[in-house]
């Protein structure tokens, strides 16, 4: 199963537990594909750059740039052709929608209940929740997806 996860949920995998970081260590694992583009990688460096989360990231032995490596390592990463204009009030999340159109992917997983999540999918993709993409994975697991 290849799945792009919004950087909401990549941020909150990075610096909380839950279940953002329960989908992130499932990527890590293998269990699911992970599905980027340079464009969502550096938007990911952005916010993780940010001064708010140096402490938390310090404590933990993690640069940001590391962590943007580390991803980057594990993930399938594309280079979409063109970028839809589809969400008006956040053009950025248009770059998750074409990463997952050109990766072929099975899922998007968003914390975004404002712009993405509303849509429910983008060309057949479903757009669900960290927990709905876990429960997805669990489900598809067993038959090797």
């Amino acid at each position: 199963m290849r799945i792009v996860v919004d950087t909401n949920l990549l941020v909150s995998g990075v610096i909380s537990t839950g279940i953002p970081r329960t989908l992130a260590n499932a990527a890590k694992a293998g269990v699911f594909e992970l599905c980027t583009s340079e464009v969502l990688l550096a938007e990911l460096l952005d916010v993780i750059g940010r001064n708010k989360f140096a402490a938390r990231l310090s404590q933990a032995g993690l640069t940001p740039q590391a962590i943007v490596d580390d991803l980057r390592a594990l993930s399938v990463v594309v280079s979409p052709a063109s970028v839809p204009r589809v969400i008006a009030s956040d053009p950025d999340d248009d770059h998750v929608l074409a990463a997952a159109v050109t990766g072929a992917a099975d899922l998007i997983a968003s914390g975004d209940k404002r712009d993405l999540l509303p849509l429910g999918s983008y060309l057949g993709i479903p757009i669900v929740t960290a927990r709905e993409a876990l429960q997805r994975i669990e489900a598809g697991g067993q038959s090797g997806s």
